[in-house]
């Protein structure tokens, strides 16, 4: 089974993020799932690799996919990106994600991190685990 999910995983997540108006009033429409040509905005948000494993068992086919969602920034202070990050998080807890195909079965938080880049870009990824069935 493992990538048959992935693109309408992708696409969930992308939905709900783009369609949150609390993140918008953080980062606008700068919601991507691949880096802009030409410049970029000061403060976006990336949703970017992901990995998955085969889950499948008895009761039918399922996979596990480890995601990661990044907040990207210009900004001197990382105060902006926690904001948008935590905004991320509680936009995919608060309801649970409908892809177009398939079910989430649970979607987890797995950590995250705040890095500087040595050109002064801020970033923070964000770790999530999602768990899906066919």
């Amino acid at each position: 089974m493992s990538d048959l999910l992935s693109d309408a995983l992708q696409t969930a997540v992308y939905d709900r993020l783009s369609a949150d108006s609390e993140l918008a009033s953080i980062v606008g429409a700068h919601v991507y799932d691949a880096v802009p040509a030409g410049p970029v905005p000061d403060l976006y948000v990336l949703i970017g690799e992901e990995s998955v494993k085969d889950a499948s068992d008895i009761s039918g086919a399922g996979a596990v996919h480890d995601l990661s969602i990044s907040v990207m920034s210009t900004a001197n202070s990382f105060l902006v990106l926690k904001q948008a990050a935590a905004t991320i998080w509680a936009a995919l807890d608060a309801t649970a994600l409908v892809p177009s195909r398939g079910r989430v079965v649970g979607l987890w938080f797995r950590a995250s991190q705040a890095k500087r880049s040595s050109a002064g870009q801020r970033k923070i990824d964000l770790k999530f685990r999602a768990r899906l069935e066919a």
